[in-house]
């Protein structure tokens, strides 16, 4: 059986791994949407002696892919930040999106901006890079920049974070995608598993409960079976319970 978790609130993750039943938890350390470096909270003292999983998720203001020294540079030294506070926290991994440059820019120039992240770059754990839901310029939205994006990591320890809702707003179909993603890169370190509250190919990363969205249940179901591995639910808090409650009843 694999381990099921949640995404909470940083304040107290402990206490609310308990509320929730959950067995992993992942949090941001900061404002996901601000520039500061991290700051771990007082309550997470107690994770590396609990039996919760820890991981962490890197600010959405990352873009370590763009043209724009601007916020590439700022981009690649708070994703080292994060890294190293995530280790000190013993987590199993950091997870990022994949970011995207700019219209009219060739997107290999992305690839390559990647590349030397992890050439420039200590990892004391595995920096996961998560597919997104929107965007023609993005680096993982789609499986062939998905693609092209780990040929440029090719020989570097590079993991993959697998988001049921992003996959199908994004315009993947959810069936055979565990294999299809497993062909590219080789592996699936964590799925987050959400409904999504928009369509299929809408591009819009807002999730949804599970049974609550607009993709069939047993869809994510399969892929979850599929890639077995440890799975978060992003979904809204009041109903992370019975999504984990749900998890376990049909996993």
């Amino acid at each position: 059986m694999v381990r099921i978790g949640a995404h909470v609130d940083q304040d107290d993750p402990l206490a609310h791994a308990a509320t929730r039943g959950a067995e992993i938890v992942q949090f941001f350390l900061g404002d996901p949407q601000g520039w500061k470096g991290p700051a771990v909270p007082e309550a997470a003292a107690g994770l590396r002696e609990s039996d919760v999983d820890v991981y962490i998720h890197a600010p959405y203001v990352i873009n370590v892919a763009t043209a724009n020294n601007r916020i590439r540079i700022p981009s690649r030294k708070l994703l080292a930040q994060h890294l190293k506070a995530a280790a000190e926290l013993g987590a199993k991994g950091l997870v990022v999106h994949g970011g995207h440059v700019n219209a009219g820019d060739d997107p290999q120039g992305g690839f390559d901006n990647w590349r030397k992240v992890f050439e420039r770059m200590e990892c004391p754990i595995p920096v996961l890079i998560e597919n997104t839901a929107g965007g023609g310029n993005a680096m993982a939205r789609k499986l062939d920049r998905i693609a092209r994006l780990w040929d440029a990591l090719d020989g570097f320890d590079v993991g993959f974070c697998l988001d049921t809702c992003h996959a199908h707003a994004g315009g993947e179909e959810l069936i055979g995608l565990v294999e299809r993603v497993k062909a590219i890169t080789g592996r699936i370190d964590l799925v987050h598993c959400n409904d999504s509250r928009d369509a299929f190919d809408s591009g819009a990363d807002r999730h949804a409960n599970l049974g609550n969205g607009q993709i069939d249940p047993e869809l994510i179901l399969g892929v979850c079976r599929a890639a077995a591995a440890p799975i978060v639910v992003e979904t809204p808090w009041d109903g992370q319970a019975d999504d984990i409650a749900y998890l376990r009843k049909h996993l």
